[in-house]
């Protein structure tokens, strides 16, 4: 299996994404993630524009996308990334708060391929933050081509 390249982490909870991270790290994969506050930024990322204009090209390996954030929520991030064919592939992984039966059922139809509700136990919260990332960073085979040429871990 190719080497992961990056986790976009989509959080706009400092709190959240500092648990997620942490988790990473004892995982040895906290290099690998690049976070982002809300769902503008991770557009951004993903086309390569405004601040991001400069990173290495290549997507990341898998998206993991809160749902509710400020200026564009992480469903309109999923539903702009499942309509292009350049980014369609890329596995996207809702992790969020909402336990709305709609939240669900909408991010499955579009294109989600998971779902995790953020535990407000800590420490369930940190093991299931621990089987996601291993998961993706070591048991899931990516769709064929891939990119997955990323070196530098500051991108």
């Amino acid at each position: 299996m190719p080497p992961l390249t990056r986790i976009l982490l989509v959080d706009d909870s400092s709190r959240d994404a500092e648990m997620v991270l942490n988790v990473f790290e004892a995982c040895g994969l906290a290099h690998k993630v690049v976070h982002v506050r809300d769902g503008a930024d991770a557009l951004d990322y993903l086309y390569r524009r405004n601040q991001f204009a400069e990173r290495p090209e290549g997507n990341p390996s898998v998206v993991l996308l809160d749902i509710k954030m400020p200026r564009v929520d992480g469903l309109e991030v999923l539903r702009q990334m499942k309509a292009d064919p350049l980014l369609q592939m890329i596995p996207v992984m809702l992790m969020t708060s909402s336990r709305e039966e709609r939240d669900l059922v909408e991010g499955y139809k579009l294109g989600a391929n998971g779902y995790m509700v953020k535990s407000v136990n800590f420490q369930e919260f940190v093991e299931a933050v621990k089987r996601l990332g291993e998961f993706w960073a070591f048991v899931n085979e990516p769709p064929p081509g891939g990119q997955r040429y990323f070196d530098d871990p500051t991108t």
